[in-house]
Parts: C-alpha cells; structure tokens; sequence
C-alpha cells in the first residue's frame, strides 16, 4: 500500500450492530456490497463514523475482518485507530494487520494535550513500529489537537506515513498543508461540507461520510474536480447540502444510522452513549434521502 492508492471516494461507513452490541455481519456486507457496486475507491471503517470508542476491542476486529473479507481486494480497507495512547494504538494496529486491512488511519493523540513535538514525535514512533503504512488523522474540532503544516511537512517526508485525513475546518491551514508536503503523501479531505474546495486546493480524494448514503455523487463531483471544472462540481456538491445539514443535525453517525434502510442496509441501532436521532430530524432526512435517490443521475 502507498500513497497512490489513496484517490477518489473513500466512504467512512457506520458499524451495523446487533441487540447485543456485537457487529451484524450480514448488514455490514451488504453495506460493502452496495459501495462496491458503486465505484467507491476505497473504505475507511471504524473511525467516529464507526463508533470505535463504544465498540469492544474484539468487536473492532471482527469489523475489521468483515469489512477486508467482503472486499476482496477490490478497493483498500483503512480502518481507524481512535486510541489516546501509544501502546493501546499500536497493539489494535497490530490486530487490524492480522486480518488483512492494507493501512491503518491512526488519530493525533488526545486528552494529554500534547506539544507540537510530542505529536511529531508519536507518529514518527508508529510509523517506525507500525506493521502497515499509516494515514495521519487529524480532526481538532474533537481531539483539541491540532497540527502545525509545517509538522505535517516534516512527517510527509516518512516513507511509512503516506497520507492524511484532513479534518481542519480552517482553509488556510489546509492550503499550507498542502504546499509543503512530499510529493510520496496524499492529502485526503476529511470534510464533507469542504470536499470541493479540498480537491481544488490539491487534495486527492476524500474519506466521506455520506458517500455511505450517496457513493456515486460523491464519485460525480470528484470526477468533476479533478478534471479542473471547479464551479461544476460546487454546483454538483450545493444539491447535496441539505442532506448534509441533516446528515450532522445530531451527532454522526445517528442520522445516517436511521435512513440506510433506503440503500437496503437496515441497521439503525446506536451504542451508548449515542443515542438515536429525534423523529423530527429522521422523518426530514429520510425524505431528503428519498428524493436524492429518486432524481439522481446515479441511480443504485
């Protein structure tokens, strides 16, 4: 696995559990199966969007497992690594590579609030222990930790770091990201709301949520963008704002979680401490959903 694989759609996808909290296997393939079919080009399982913190260890492997199984090797499988401490991080790492994902996603480190040294040096210390190539994970807005460009620079230059989920709402952050990082590392937008503009500013693809509901727009205006037609695929990304508004209404990924029967995938229960999204907000979405499905170009 290297950067160049890290292109296009790469939907991050809620985990379907059963009553017990345990992975339903059988929603989970036909998740994949439903993604595949539409030309995604890669899958990033078990970050916020899968609900790591509130999965047993055990249950994330076998996410993990299900996810590079119905694959197949068609598309690369980046599962998250949400742990706030190194050892922990590095042994779920280790477990993930056991069952065949071809990268691992691994977030800043949290909660200790660590200087910029810290963070450069902890993902300088994975990638040298690291089975697999790692894929930097930056979302300040939950972490509180944010990495300087230049930081970001000097960790590109790794030849096991080969990319990043950029989740730095701040434009100018990302613009300087980008102008500064090696030639071997790809910037992936990490942001639904900024996919576009991301893509314009020289990021290679993107790790989408709501590719999860919509694979195939996604796919449109990525195509679009990288083919230099900005404004068109603004246009494309504007037709989908309302689904996106609702989609993070209530904290992700409960609202996607309660309208994925529409895609033939019906698994909407939520682990604590998320709980379901409120009626209200179900009943729009799930209209806005249908009509998506209804008028778009890119039918299932």
């Amino acid at each position: 696995m290297d950067a160049t694989r890290l292109r296009g759609v790469l939907p991050a996808i809620p985990t379907p559990v059963n009553a017990d909290d345990s992975i339903n296997v059988e929603a989970t393939q036909k998740l994949v199966a439903y993604l595949l079919k539409q030309g995604i080009d890669g899958l990033v399982p078990l970050g916020g969007t899968g609900e790591y913190g509130s999965l047993a260890r055990t249950e994330r492997v076998k996410m993990a497992k299900t996810c590079v199984d119905a694959v197949a090797g068609q598309v690369p499988v980046i599962p998250g690594v949400l742990d706030p401490g190194f050892h922990d991080a590095l042994e779920v790492g280790k477990a993930f590579a056991d069952v065949g994902v071809d990268a691992l996603m691994v977030l800043t480190p949290y909660y200790t609030n660590p200087t910029q040294a810290g963070v450069r040096d902890y993902f300088l210390r994975f990638a040298d222990t690291s089975p697999l190539p790692i894929l930097i994970y930056e979302i300040p807005y939950r972490t509180r930790v944010a990495i300087n460009p230049e930081i970001l620079h000097e960790l590109s230059r790794h030849e096991r770091i080969i990319g990043m989920k950029a989740c730095n709402t701040d434009m100018y952050h990302f613009l300087r990201v980008v102008a500064g990082v090696d030639a071997s590392f790809t910037v992936l937008s990490g942001e639904d709301s900024l996919f576009p503009l991301h893509l314009a500013a020289g990021a290679k693809g993107g790790i989408v949520v709501t590719a999860s509901l919509l694979p195939k727009a996604w796919k449109h205006i990525y195509d679009l963008a990288i083919a230099g037609k900005t404004t068109e695929a603004l246009l494309a990304h504007r037709q989908l704002m309302p689904l996106m508004d609702m989609a993070f209404a209530e904290t992700n990924p409960g609202p996607i979680k309660s309208v994925m029967d529409l895609i033939g995938v019906d698994a909407p229960r939520m682990l604590d401490p998320l709980v379901s999204p409120a009626a209200d907000l179900q009943g729009r979405l799930r209209a806005e959903l249908t009509r998506q499905l209804a008028v778009s170009e890119f039918p299932r």
